[in-house]
């Protein structure tokens, strides 16, 4: 009995995350917003260009330790173009990052006050 109680609790314990990323997909936060992305470490930047036609941003930035990158000035693709339209050449922001595919993605930026 004891080993069906502890297999019993062990199954409710697995579930948690899983319900956790559920509801983090499904919350109020608007897509690339920087509360969505809370469970990642936010970096500090530099905007430096938007090119919006192609989708990217060059950000000057310190250590982005969601993806282990330390600082540098580098080009990112974004999840969203709309994100662009947050932000302009010489904003300082705070900016979501990670790596899908061998490709560098801003997730979510805005300008830091």
């Amino acid at each position: 009995m004891k080993a069906i109680a502890a297999l019993a609790a062990l199954a409710a314990l697995a579930a948690v995350p899983y319900a956790a990323a559920q509801s983090h997909h499904h919350g109020a936060a608007a897509p690339g917003t920087l509360a969505q992305a809370s469970a990642a470490p936010l970096a500090d930047g530099e905007v430096r260009k938007i090119d919006k036609d192609a989708g990217k941003i060059t950000l000057k930035h310190g250590p982005v330790k969601s993806i282990g990158m330390p600082p540098m000035t580098m080009v990112f693709q974004v999840s969203d173009r709309a994100l662009l339209d947050k932000v302009k050449a010489g904003d300082k922001v705070r900016f979501a990052a990670e790596e899908r595919a061998g490709a560098y993605i801003v997730t979510a930026i805005e300008a830091s006050k």
